[in-house]
C-alpha cells in the first residue's frame, strides 16, 4: 500500500502547498521560551498572549512576514558591574513564530503586566454558490 502526501490525495485540489506549511510550521517551533496561550475571543478573533517579563516595549519586534508572524525580543545589554548572586531571570534573546491563514490579519499588540497581547482577526470567507455551464464539444466546431 502506498502513502499518499497529505497535498497530493486527489480529492485535495490545490492544497499541494499544506504539506511545505506543516514542515515550515514544525521547523519553526523555538521551544517553551516564552511561554504563550492562543485563544478565542470571538467569532473570527484570537490573541496569542506572550509572557515577556523583563523585555520593554523597544525590546520587542512584531513582523508579518510571508504568513508567518513573527515576534522577537532582544534586551539591552546587561551592566557588567553587576554581581548576581543567583540569576533565574532569562533575559536571552528569543524569536516565536506562527504561521497564518490566508485571510488571518494582525489587529494590534497591547503589553501588560508582562504580558504581550496580539490580537488577530480572520474574515469568514462568503459562500457562494456558482453554476458552471456545460458546453457541447460538437456545437462548437
Amino acid at each position: 500500500m502506498t502513502k499518499l502526501a497529505l497535498g497530493a490525495h486527489p480529492f485535495l485540489l490545490g492544497f499541494d502547498e499544506l504539506e511545505r506549511l506543516v514542515e515550515r510550521t514544525a521547523k519553526s517551533d523555538s521551544g517553551g521560551y516564552p511561554p504563550y496561550n492562543i485563544e478565542q475571543i470571538g467569532e473570527g478573533a484570537y490573541r496569542i498572549t506572550l509572557a515577556v517579563a523583563g523585555f520593554a516595549e523597544d525590546d520587542l519586534a512584531i513582523t508579518v512576514e510571508d504568513r508567518q508572524l513573527v515576534v522577537r525580543g532582544r534586551t539591552a545589554e546587561t551592566d557588567e558591574a553587576r554581581i548576581f548572586l543567583h540569576r533565574g531571570i532569562a533575559a536571552r534573546q528569543f524569536q516565536r513564530t506562527f504561521v497564518l491563514a490566508d485571510g488571518v490579519e494582525v489587529k494590534g499588540a497591547l503589553m501588560e503586566n508582562g504580558l504581550l497581547h496580539i490580537d488577530l482577526t480572520k474574515a469568514l470567507p462568503e459562500s457562494v454558490v456558482r453554476t458552471i455551464r456545460i458546453s457541447n464539444k460538437g456545437a462548437e466546431e
